[in-house]
């Protein structure tokens, strides 16, 4: 049996009451346990497809479906059991006076019993590695912390499938890895992630599976290492190549794939060459 998608969009277009057309004609469809990351410009349509998938927004024309069930006919709240959404900017999104307050509001919106909520607190503050006091006041916290706050409140529904939107914006190098690391292990323990992003870069070393828009469309679909390798594509689409890809095609005659995206795996094939491996020209 075919396994049913978590989100299917089918032929989705969705224009703003000003009459703007953010996104025009989208189709495509997310599996259970994808790392998926969504690439585009400024303007290309990636938060308004977030939103349409997980219920914020309902299409102007075609069909959203959450595991088989049209979001024009569920709640909200609905839609946010199975797919959860972590707003861009922490601020948007935190707004009680504690942090225990904050991450148990959604559960508590759902009905979960009092003493499940203690848990899911506990627990979603764990697995983003906060250790601050239940009652610290969240808007005095640094951003890093702020987005692991927004982030735990979304888990602690326990969505099947979590979107961030830019969740390493406005944090230093050595934060965003620690949250794309966090994604990955929730990615191990069977959730659907996805993540909008700018960083070509993370979406190389985390992301499975790269979905790009381009004025609302979709504009490529396919593996990590076949999207990010096409130095034309991305050119095409508005963004820059990484450097690793780059220097992987300059060197191309001495043995090192042309597909090579991830830092580590082009040094290893470099040493490979160093140490007279496959593919070495002496």
């Amino acid at each position: 049996m075919k396994e049913q998608a978590i989100v299917e969009v089918r032929d989705v277009s969705y224009v703003y009451p000003g009459g703007v057309k953010a996104i025009d004609g989208v189709s495509l469809s997310i599996k259970p346990g994808e790392f998926i990351a969504l690439l585009g410009q400024n303007g290309s349509g990636k938060t308004t497809l977030a939103k349409l998938m997980n219920g914020l927004l309902k299409p102007t024309e075609g069909t959203v479906l959450i595991k088989g069930r049209d979001t024009r006919k569920m709640t909200v709240a609905e839609c946010a059991r199975i797919v959860g959404y972590v707003f861009q900017n922490p601020e948007h999104q935190i707004f009680a006076s504690t942090i225990f307050e904050e991450i148990s509001f959604g559960p508590r919106n759902l009905g979960i019993p009092e003493e499940d909520v203690k848990r899911r607190v506990e627990e979603s503050l764990k697995f983003v590695d906060l250790k601050k006091p239940l009652n610290a006041f969240p808007h005095l916290l640094s951003v890093g912390e702020k987005h692991r706050v927004a982030i735990a409140s979304v888990l602690a529904m326990e969505p099947e499938f979590l979107i961030l939107d830019e969740p390493t914006t406005g944090i230093d190098f050595g934060r965003s890895l620690q949250i794309m690391r966090l994604l990955q292990r929730l990615r191990d323990r069977g959730k659907t992630v996805m993540v909008i992003t700018h960083d070509l870069y993370l979406a190389a070393e985390f992301a499975e599976r790269i979905i790009i828009l381009k004025d609302g469309t979709k504009f490529a679909d396919g593996s990590a290492k076949e999207i990010i390798s096409d130095k034309r594509l991305l050119i095409d689409a508005g963004l820059s190549p990484l450097q690793v890809t780059l220097l992987s095609e300059d060197l191309k005659d001495y043995g090192i794939p042309t597909n090579t995206i991830k830092t580590m795996e082009f040094v290893e094939e470099f040493l490979d060459i160093l140490r007279g491996g496959r593919g070495s020209r002496g």
